[in-house]
């Protein structure tokens, strides 16, 4: 009897669960919703497999996601087997000719087919993809300014290889989707004149986002969301507060380039953004269907 209560009570519980997430399943239905996965949740065994399942589940449930994913451990690994030497400019990677050879072979090949293995082996179908195919990203270099004690000067670096995007065709993506597959992106895109860049997987997750006019955006990071003074978690903020916080200081280091993405995917279509903690298991489905996600959401107004 005791064994039957407790089946019956774990029935139960599983039923109140749907039950609260049914509306916003019925919110998502039909949606695209732009995953950029990365940092922990990509190394942890874990972390990885949860994720794999929670992408199937939202293709099950009606849900069209897409995933961006990075590898930047996996690239540094490769270029150290290669005993070639990578320095770095305000997070980003300088990239000479050699170089961006063996990123686009490890974020293109590897990295990606594993991500699009992770989803398959849950049950959904995936198919792994770069920049570079259906013209997805055209991309331009990236200049930026060299800093002295914070303050940006007139000096231009020189990254090589690094770009960000120019313009995002979609339909590679709404071909995919609409097959009842799921488009797995590395970040790499191509020049008008056939150059390839190396592009940050935040950058490119929120240029595509926008671009699909996705519901969500959700940037899984090693952090739990944008913190304000006291250490404590920000629920949600307007475009406005988000750059009152860059201007205050009270979004600071690292956090403020993963803003300002938040903020160009919203201006250029996305609904809203959120920056969340993949290191939390199933964050994109606590933050999708139950009341109070785990991350700091960025909406327009």
């Amino acid at each position: 009897m005791t064994g039957t209560g407790s089946a019956d009570q774990d029935a139960q519980a599983r039923a109140e669960v749907l039950a609260r997430a049914l509306p916003y399943l019925r919110r998502y239905a039909g949606d695209t919703v732009v995953v950029k996965y990365g940092g922990s949740a990509m190394v942890d065994t874990t972390l990885s497999t949860a994720f794999g399942h929670d992408i199937a589940l939202l293709k099950q449930v009606g849900v069209n996601p897409v995933v961006v994913h990075g590898g930047g451990p996996q690239i540094s690994a490769m270029l150290k087997r290669l005993q070639i030497e990578s320095s770095f400019i305000d997070g980003l990677r300088v990239t000479d000719a050699a170089m961006i050879d063996v990123i686009e072979m490890v974020l293109g090949g590897k990295v990606n087919k594993q991500v699009a293995g992770l989803i398959n082996r849950a049950g959904a179908l995936a198919v792994g993809i770069s920049g570079l195919d259906g013209g997805l990203i055209t991309a331009r270099r990236l200049v930026r300014r060299a800093r002295e004690n914070g303050v940006e000067t007139d000096r231009l670096l020189d990254l090589g290889f690094v770009g960000e995007p120019e313009r995002i065709d979609p339909r590679v993506i709404y071909a995919l989707s609409g097959s009842g597959l799921i488009p797995v992106i590395a970040p790499i895109g191509s020049s008008a004149s056939g150059e390839t860049y190396n592009i940050n997987a935040d950058t490119a997750a929120g240029a595509i986002a926008g671009a699909v006019n996705a519901s969500r955006l959700l940037m899984l990071t090693d952090v739990p969301g944008v913190l304000d003074g006291n250490g404590k978690l920000i629920p949600e903020l307007t475009a406005e507060d988000a750059r009152k916080g860059i201007a205050s200081g009270m979004i600071s280091g690292g956090m403020i380039p993963k803003v300002e993405t938040c903020l160009e995917a919203v201006r250029a279509g996305a609904k809203a953004a959120v920056i969340l903690d993949g290191r939390v298991q199933h964050a994109c489905l606590l933050e999708l269907f139950t009341e109070a996600g785990p991350g700091t959401l960025i909406r327009s107004a």
